[in-house]
């Protein structure tokens, strides 16, 4: 990535992991250099075959606090003008994010380390999985702040938690722990400070483990359903599991059955 200073990337065999890296700010995900990092690594993953997982989180001690707060005081930034102008960076800057994260074709980890509120918030909505710190917490905080979920956030809660519980925490701005959290089924699991990154990790090489394309094929059938009637659905799990049929890592899977080994996928 060209921006260090904003989001760190490292890779261990088929997992990337991305930390947000602008700790100064509590990792404010509204400056023009974080969008674009953010938008510059869903592309960059999109076109490595050889990635299969992303890990996302953040430099302590919070995963994201959303929107700059400075920055709207100051009416600078995304923030800046009126009316028609803030549709505009609305549109062309933080609204981007939301766009990249829906077309990531590999599964994504959220590891919350602390609070993510506002649209830090609403960024762990739009990855796959989410794993919370005993430091974390969680916060639709917008009308607190006299706005809005402007990134998406009331698309995306209502499919996590379900409506009630999105109107709630939408309406009341109420910022919540990690053991409330998994209570409500918007995390998989808590676990101690020092062990997020190890067990995100565990599970990301767990999933990299699997046949790269039919694990990319995999999340795109599993959104692919939230939209589509059975009927038609049925329709590219037929064409897809044909072409997984196919693969050389179909039959190496296979072969790894009855030859009693651990199998070698390749992404063919």
């Amino acid at each position: 990535m060209d921006r260090e200073s904003d989001i760190r990337v490292t890779r261990e065999g088929r997992v990337v992991t991305a930390t947000l890296n602008r700790p100064d700010i509590r990792n404010a995900i509204t400056g023009c250099e974080m969008i674009d990092a953010l938008c510059a690594l869903v592309e960059m993953i999109n076109g490595d075959s050889g990635i299969s997982v992303l890990i996302l989180t953040g430099s302590d001690p919070a995963f994201s606090s959303g929107g700059n707060i400075k920055d709207m005081a100051a009416k600078k930034g995304m923030f800046a003008g009126e009316g028609p102008e803030l549709v505009h960076h609305y549109k062309t800057q933080v609204q981007r994010i939301p766009r990249a994260m829906a077309s990531l074709a590999v599964p994504v980890i959220a590891a919350v380390n602390g609070p993510a509120v506002g649209a830090g918030f609403d960024l762990t909505l739009m990855c796959d999985i989410r794993i919370a710190s005993t430091k974390a917490k969680f916060g639709e905080t917008f009308l607190s702040v006299g706005l809005i979920p402007g990134d998406g956030g009331a698309w995306l809660l209502p499919r996590v938690v379900g409506m009630s519980k999105a109107c709630e925490l939408t309406f009341t701005g109420d910022v919540i722990d990690a053991d409330e959290a998994l209570r409500l089924g918007l995390v998989s699991r808590v676990v101690p400070h020092s062990q997020l990154m190890e067990s995100a990790k565990g599970m990301a090489q767990k999933m990299a483990a699997k046949p790269p394309q039919a694990l990319r094929m995999t999340k795109t059938l599993l959104y692919m359903g939230q939209r589509m009637t059975l009927s038609d659905f049925l329709e590219p799990c037929a064409l897809m599991q044909a072409q997984c049929h196919g693969s050389e890592d179909h039959w190496e899977a296979l072969a790894a059955i009855f030859e009693k080994r651990e199998p070698r996928f390749t992404g063919r």
